[in-house]
């Protein structure tokens, strides 16, 4: 699942069962967090007590920060899929 920055840190009050029963967060445009009142710490907080096993990548298309990460946890993913 995707959140984007400009979307609010509250999202996961708003929508806990999404953020429930996803595998991965995306947090996009973090790049942009100057601009906007938004507390990442905040939501992984939030959404790691709704799912505790929820792996959240904060990342950046603009600067490519965390895109590796995406990456990775993509990949591994898809060889675990690919070995059931």
């Amino acid at each position: 699942m995707i959140l984007s920055v400009p979307e609010g840190d509250d999202k996961p009050l708003k929508y806990p069962l999404m953020f429930s029963i996803v595998d991965v967060l995306l947090i996009n445009k973090i790049d942009a967090m100057g601009v906007f009142d938004f507390n990442i710490e905040a939501v992984k907080e939030r959404v790691k007590k709704l799912n505790p096993d929820i792996k959240v990548i904060p990342i950046s298309a603009k600067t490519g920060e965390g895109i590796e990460d995406w990456i990775d946890w993509l990949r591994t993913e898809v060889i675990n899929w690919k070995g059931k």
